[in-house]
């Protein structure tokens, strides 16, 4: 909640918008590129890879982390796969 003070339209990370994403998610170089490297390899879509971001934020919170580093990324790909495995 703290985090989104300033951004009446959001109070989790779910309901992160394309327009404020960005602005929420920072990633670690590392991350980024391991993101990219997925989107890639998956042929992810763009909402698929907001939703990946969105739980990456989530993750790094539990860790109490400020920034979204790469094994925080790397656990949201492990649950999206997991996801296609199961629903596709």
């Amino acid at each position: 909640r703290q985090r989104y003070r300033n951004a009446p339209e959001v109070d989790c990370n779910a309901r992160l918008g394309a327009r404020t994403l960005n602005r929420y998610c920072a990633m670690e170089p590392d991350a980024r590129q391991v993101l990219k490297l997925a989107s890639d390899q998956m042929g992810l879509s763009n909402r698929a890879y907001s939703r990946i971001l969105k739980v990456a934020r989530t993750i790094a919170d539990l860790a109490g982390s400020e920034n979204i580093g790469q094994a925080h990324v790397a656990e949201a790909i492990r649950y999206r796969s997991m996801d296609r495995k199961y629903w596709s």
